[in-house]
């Protein structure tokens, strides 16, 4: 009987111990109980154990990066069919309000998403992604590795992220308030996208474009930020009305006119690098689904801009559907393409365009899309992951085995890296030999953010002009000229300058008047004036009509000039 027992309760212990330590962050859930399902969230309780890289964790440590309540639920589509499930969180405190907390040192939110890679057997092809994404140069969301729990079950190695949303961290636009219904603040900030309706308000929460797909069908865009139910008739109608103004400009005959084509409407550098790293990975669901865009006010630029990107499971050859298995042919137009907006196909129509995307795929060859540079990548966090990997597919055994929409089937991780890292050395390879236009050097300012953008330039030749401040004291005896003003009395002053470039530079003066000259440093606002210095830290008495530095005991530095 006792040996009866013995072997009774020896798979039980197995499992229970398939996690003890872990060199990934560990993750624990406890429901309480309750069941987590799609909708409703359910509130439950959370803790992770981070005790920093390089070191161990163990299951029986102390919650030591967060530890306190959560709302949970699945996420995801197609993938909720799989038994590894990914979760939408928030982070919430005691009375269940949002909790704006940092985990696994990502910025401070409350909105994060624990991603489950289960089709996708290299546990890689997000994560790779957003690292690449964030090499260009734009905001992709922070994704961090660890392993969860469950109720006491192990679930595998997940990757806890950050949620599409508006948040300084985030996509960092500005806040769109009820109250903006006018002038620069109805401008922006939104975010907008081509997805599947899964998860959101639905078909009331988007609008159908004026043009189809280059497949003929009709297209919808969904508002995400703010959700079309919260959003005023003003809103809707201005953004609505933009991307329109943009689609058709972008199919007219005019169309590649830098002034009244597309490029007065759209950031054209993001537009380019979200075609090239969708190209690159052959994304089937690219294009069509998980795309979003996002539209600053008008005074920080208020251009339609590609990203954040999005949902890269089914790429780098991982989709036995719409070609998606096979490194060459563009994803633009064949495959799944025909579901795709006519944005991207229409602007390789224009030579401009052409060039330019080509010349920014020879740039990130050699940088971040360098082979080498991606192997680099693909071998480290091999590495990182080697011990839980091993741990992931013990608990879900499906190397060796089919996992919808798999095209290649291999029989060990490695195996899965090696086709991996094949498939992109073909990738590269392909669009290297395939990707249209002429890289010609064209000097000039190439930040959109500056006044003298230019558009036509692909090598920032250092001209970029931008808006400036500044603000300065000035004590006066006497009534002065300022810029085109007579001051003869104390007060603040501002005047805008423009140069040749068509940059602005705002100049605010605090002016103080003072005919009897009777003015005393050492009281002014009960501070202390420690001493006076000329521009280059020089300590000097304090010469009239030089600008001056005068330092005070509060650490506050005044520059002011004394006129006479």
């Amino acid at each position: 009987m006792r040996l009866f027992l013995i072997i009774l309760l020896c798979p039980c212990f197995l499992f229970g111990q398939i996690l003890t330590t872990s060199n990934l962050p560990i993750v624990v859930i406890n429901t309480n109980g309750q069941t987590i399902v799609d909708d409703p969230r359910i509130v439950c309780d959370m803790g992770i154990i981070d005790n920093g890289f390089g070191n161990i964790n163990s299951i029986n440590d102390p919650y030591n990066d967060y530890n306190g309540k959560i709302s949970i639920e699945y996420r995801g589509s197609s993938s909720q069919s799989f038994p590894k499930k990914s979760y939408a969180l928030e982070t919430q405190d005691a009375i269940g309000n949002n909790n704006n907390v940092s985990l696994l040192g990502m910025p401070v939110e409350n909105d994060w998403i624990l991603y489950a890679p289960y089709s996708d057997k290299s546990l890689m092809r997000n994560f790779l992604t957003f690292d690449l994404g964030r090499k260009m140069g734009h905001y992709s969301p922070r994704t961090v590795y660890c392993e969860l729990v469950v109720n006491g079950d192990y679930k595998g190695i997940y990757i806890l992220m950050e949620k599409i949303k508006r948040d300084n961290d985030r996509v960092d636009i500005a806040k769109l308030d009820s109250d903006d219904l006018a002038g620069d603040s109805l401008t922006g900030g939104y975010i907008i996208k081509v997805d599947k309706f899964t998860g959101t308000g639905g078909w009331g929460d988007s609008w159908q474009s004026n043009y189809n797909t280059i497949g003929g069908n009709s297209l919808r865009i969904q508002y995400h930020y703010p959700e079309g139910s919260v959003m005023l008739p003003q809103q809707l109608d201005y953004i609505e009305h933009f991307v329109d103004s943009f689609e058709y400009s972008l199919s007219g005959p005019n169309f590649a006119d830098t002034s009244i084509g597309y490029a007065k409407y759209i950031d054209v550098n993001s537009f380019i690098d979200f075609y090239i790293v969708n190209e690159l990975a052959k994304d089937i669901d690219a294009y069509r689904l998980s795309s979003y865009l996002y539209k600053d006010r008008d005074d920080n630029g208020g251009k339609l801009t590609m990203g954040p990107l999005w949902d890269f499971n089914l790429a780098y050859g991982n989709a036995d559907y719409c070609s998606g298995g096979i490194p060459t042919g563009w994803e633009v137009n064949s495959g799944c393409g025909g579901n795709n907006p006519f944005w991207f196909e229409r602007l390789l129509d224009d030579t401009t365009y052409q060039n330019k995307l080509k010349c920014r795929w020879e740039y990130l060859r050699d940088r971040s899309f360098c082979q080498d540079s991606i192997f680099n990548f693909i071998d480290s966090m091999s590495l990182y992951l080697n011990d839980a990997q091993q741990r992931n597919f013990q608990q879900w055994s499906i190397l060796g085995n089919y996992v919808w929409p798999n095209y290649y089937v291999g029989n060990t991780y490695q195996d899965e890296l090696t086709f991996f890292k094949t498939w992109i050395s073909d990738r590269l390879t392909w669009i290297d030999g395939n990707i249209l236009g002429n890289c010609y050097v064209v000097l000039g300012c190439t930040d959109p953010l500056a006044c003298n953008y230019d558009i036509l330039a692909n090598t920032n030749d250092g001209s970029c002009h931008y808006n400036s401040s500044s603000y300065d004291t000035l004590v006066s005896n006497i009534s002065i000229s300022w810029n085109g003003l007579i001051l003869t009395t104390s007060g603040d002053y501002s005047a805008i300058l423009y140069n040749l470039v068509g940059c602005d530079s705002i100049v605010n003066l605090n002016f103080i008047f003072d005919p009897a000259s009777a003015i005393n440093y050492n009281s002014t606002n009960q501070k202390t004036l420690i001493k006076i210095t000329d521009i280059l830290g020089r300590e000097t008495n304090g010469t009239r009509n030089k600008f001056l530095f005068y330092i005070f005991d509060d650490g506050t530095v005044e520059r002011k000039i004394i006129l006479e």
